[in-house]
């Protein structure tokens, strides 16, 4: 029973340093016909719920702990008794929006999730967030896969301009953890279209100079 990718987006807002706007999030689910995990459980438990189908949740995930990539992830845990992982890094923005609510299991660099018989690689990419961090399954579609949350996007890295967010580790996390992936490698995004790693490489040194 292969491991497969299902996709959905919801809608909501990010609020952070008093500004609140609206955004569409991208979730994820992967996993087969029996158990699957859920990356960045935002918005509406319910959608993300309903399109698990039945399905055995395992983890939820959280690629960083701004509130619209969290902010479903109590709602949906209390529904399927599964864990919430986070970046401990991330425990200052996690406590922003669920400061009663802590995640029940850490995420550490180099860390192996299995799901459906499909390995994902945790990788520590902080920038956008100090605890950022992607999810690498070389195995999982036809190229491999990589989970980037708002580490990178198709046309450069996620936003650094507010708190905790710096361009010049963001930029390290690309180059060294991200960019260094097989170039077929599929992207897959916290927001927006998705891209592959050989798409976004050439393009390092422009958002270098164009900054954050």
């Amino acid at each position: 029973m292969a491991a497969r990718i299902d996709h959905l987006v919801t809608s909501g807002t990010f609020s952070l340093d008093g500004g609140t706007w609206d955004v569409d999030n991208n979730v994820w689910i992967v996993g087969d016909d029996i158990e699957a995990i859920v990356i960045d459980a935002a918005h509406d438990a319910d959608a993300i719920h309903e399109a698990l189908d039945g399905r055995t949740l395992r983890a939820i995930i959280c690629t960083h702990a701004h509130n619209d990539h969290i902010d479903a992830a109590p709602a949906l845990a209390n529904r399927t008794g599964a864990m919430i992982h986070l970046h401990p890094d991330d425990l200052p923005l996690w406590k922003q929006t669920h400061p009663d609510r802590a995640p029940d299991e850490s995420l550490a660099d180099g860390q192996m999730l299995t799901i459906g018989g499909v390995d994902l690689t945790v990788l520590h990419t902080p920038g956008h967030a100090p605890g950022a961090v992607c999810l690498y399954a070389p195995e999982l579609g036809e190229h491999g896969t990589v989970f980037t949350g708002d580490t990178l996007f198709q046309g450069g890295p996620g936003a650094t301009g507010r708190s905790f967010s710096d361009f010049p580790t963001i930029v390290d996390s690309i180059r060294e953890r991200l960019l260094t992936l097989p170039p077929r490698t599929e992207v897959r995004t916290g927001h927006g279209d998705g891209t592959t790693i050989g798409a976004e490489a050439p393009h390092l040194d422009e958002w270098i100079k164009r900054g954050h």
